[in-house]
């Protein structure tokens, strides 16, 4: 367990918008940072980062909270895991709470926990055996070398070798305390049946580990090296619990922040590409991996940037899958050029050939966008055949159909035009034609799919009415959260003054009508803030970021960062009071209105009381008497015409 005091300290040192900068492409707005949701599909920005308040806000999916509660929701991080991640990134030294664990905590480490454990054991293996074994050196290491790659670069990818005896890793992870299941379920591991020993699925190759956004280690690569052996070239680690091929991009992790300085991702098709480039300079860099391009994918990077390039090396089923990856990343709404690299030649070689500054040149004077590039390999498959012509065309506006923005389009189509010589009537014809179809295959992923019947059925729609009082109990525990050490001048009934923090106010009234509270997620708030004004704290907004829930931590954000801010109507000589301003006024108000709201929630359950009631006079008594008290709550509202 991690030290109360370490917590405290990750907590006092790391920068919100420094960590969700790593996940998400922010930019200024006011005295907040503003980005697209990484957990929304959304057009506009409307999720907020605030640096003063140290907290997020997803408005288009109501998630919130702290930075640890991000890495949380983004990474799938348990809160543990979380805050070792943040004090790795910091450097801050993880102090261990040496009491004994729970049965709860212990069930808490699952399967999942050790699944990244026993990859992180792997990598640190093959990594050991590439560079301190008599074998790895000759075999694993030699090939590195003859790729030109240099040792930094070797380690920066934390490239790695398996041994040719089939079991070296099996019996090293058996030997450490870890299961023949666990070995199956990493897919680090085979038992075939009738086979007393395992064997190692990446033997005889040199590894290539696959990391999460973040840094874990979630599966890996294998490159075979003898010729003479009938096997794959490339073998990747199975699907497990972590490791979902179609959600992750090779050199991620090691080339985000480049990608978000230059605002563009070079996208490419293998591991070497990646790393060659790195070695390059040029780090701005993904790979696919070897797998089609998915829309997850594709997310992946546009919380980054919404430019792409894709680098291919021309061979004809290269070009054909960027044709499919093309399509996808326009419905995804991304900015795409395409760069073909001279016959023999791929990432890897052109960049070993020639110094960083002309390959970089290269790729930013070569690149064309996706017209010019399907025109060119299209056209020049058609030759003068008229018929086959036409479906080129049809072919670009079919790609032109995936831009999700309507001047893009227009754009688009009369660029179709002048390159073509045909009118934009009989473009814009075929566009909608092409939309039509869209509709029914909703993503290029679903093109050779057929569209799924769909019942339609009658419902009824629900009927929601609203609760003034949980909403006024909302405002409440907000004021609380935003305000709750702010000390207010009061003065009583005989006119003395006197003062009273926010917290104290709002908790004197709650507890002096024994308000029922409405929600449970309130009632946890509020029994936290009961519990502090017992020890002679003041709990609000800051004491409740440290605690580990995600539901509250959501609810500080809900409270503390605001969707838009006002613009400096000042110098227009224009002005209003800020909410913080008038906080006593607001105060005040809110506890009258909630005491209202609560009064008349009794009048109305007495009514309904009434028939069933055996003393009706003393009932009718109690509700004239509340509303004589309501009456004069209503005058110091000023609700009395």
């Amino acid at each position: 367990m991690i030290s109360k005091a370490t917590i405290d300290k990750i907590f006092s040192t790391i920068r919100v918008e420094e960590i969700i900068g790593e996940y998400v492409q922010l930019k200024r707005a006011g005295s907040n940072f503003k980005g697209l949701s990484p957990f929304h599909e959304e057009k506009s920005p409307s999720f907020i980062v605030s640096p003063s308040k140290q907290i997020w806000k997803d408005f288009s999916s109501g998630k919130g909270g702290t930075a640890i509660s991000f890495l949380m929701e983004i990474e799938n991080f348990t809160y543990p895991e979380a805050l070792r991640h943040a004090a790795k990134k910091y450097g801050i030294e993880i102090e261990e709470d040496r009491r004994e664990l729970s049965e709860e905590e212990k069930q808490s480490q699952t399967d999942k926990e050790i699944l990244y454990k026993i990859h992180e054991i792997a990598n640190d293996f093959f990594q050991q055996q590439l560079f301190e074994t008599e074998e790895g050196k000759s075999v694993g290491y030699s090939y590195f070398k003859e790729r030109e790659l240099r040792d930094d670069i070797i380690r920066k990818f934390q490239l790695g070798y398996s041994p040719e005896q089939k079991d070296t890793f099996t019996k090293f992870a058996l030997d450490k305390g870890y299961s023949k299941e666990i070995l199956e379920k990493s897919g680090l591991s085979i038992f075939p049946e009738n086979t007393p020993t395992g064997v190692d699925r990446f033997r005889e190759r040199v590894i290539f580990p696959i990391h999460s956004f973040s840094g874990r280690v979630l599966g890996f690569g294998g490159r075979i090296l003898r010729n003479n052996i009938k096997t794959a070239k490339y073998l990747n680690s199975p699907e497990t619990e972590i490791y979902h091929k179609s959600n992750v991009l090779y050199g991620l992790n090691q080339s985000k922040q480049a990608i978000s300085k230059n605002n563009l991702c070079l996208l490419v098709e293998g591991y070497m590409d990646v790393i060659a480039l790195h070695q390059a300079g040029i780090e701005n860099v993904v790979s696919s991996s070897g797998t089609a391009l998915t829309v997850e994918q594709i997310k992946l990077i546009k919380r980054l940037t919404e430019n792409v390039t894709i680098l291919f090396d021309g061979d004809s089923a290269g070009i054909k899958a960027s044709f499919r990856s093309i399509d996808m990343l326009l419905s995804e709404g991304m900015n795409i050029r395409v760069l073909l690299f001279p016959d023999g030649d791929d990432p890897d070689s052109f960049s070993r050939k020639h110094p960083q500054e002309y390959v970089e040149n290269f790729i930013k004077n070569e690149a064309k966008d996706f017209i010019d590039f399907k025109a060119e390999i299209l056209l020049k498959e058609a030759g003068n055949d008229p018929i086959k012509k036409a479906e080129s065309i049809r072919d670009i506006v079919k790609s032109v159909a995936f831009v999700q923005n309507a001047l893009k389009q227009e754009v688009y189509l009369k660029e179709v035009s002048a390159k073509f010589g045909i009118s934009e009537q009989s473009l814009f014809n075929e566009l909608n034609v092409q939309k039509q179809v869209q509709k029914q295959q909703t993503s290029p992923q679903q093109r050779q799919e057929k569209p799924a019947q769909v019942k339609l059925e009658k419902v009824t729609e629900p009927f929601e009415t609203i609760n003034p009082l949980l909403i006024l109990e909302e405002k409440l525990v907000e004021l609380m959260l935003k305000y709750g050490d702010r000390v207010l001048d009061r003065t009583d009934e005989e006119n003395n003054a006197y003062q009273i923090t926010v917290i104290e106010e709002i908790m004197g009234h709650l507890e002096e009508d024994d308000c029922e509270i409405q929600s449970v997620l309130n009632q946890k708030i509020i029994s936290e803030i009961k519990e502090g004004i017992g020890k002679n704290e003041l709990r609000s907004g800051n004491f409740f970021m440290t605690l580990m829930d995600e539901q509250i931590t959501g609810r500080i954000a809900d409270a503390l960062v605001e969707p838009y801010e006002n613009s400096d109507w000042g110098k227009y000589q224009i002005f209003f009071s800020r909410e913080e301003e008038v906080v006593p006024k607001i105060v005040q108000d809110v506890i009258f209105r909630h005491k209202r709201a609560y009064i008349i929630k009794i009048i109305n359950d007495m009514k309904t009381q009434l028939s069933n009631s055996e003393n009706n006079e003393e009932t009718y008594k109690k509700i004239i008497t509340l509303n004589h008290l309501r009456k004069e709550i209503d005058e110091k509202l000023f609700r009395i015409l």
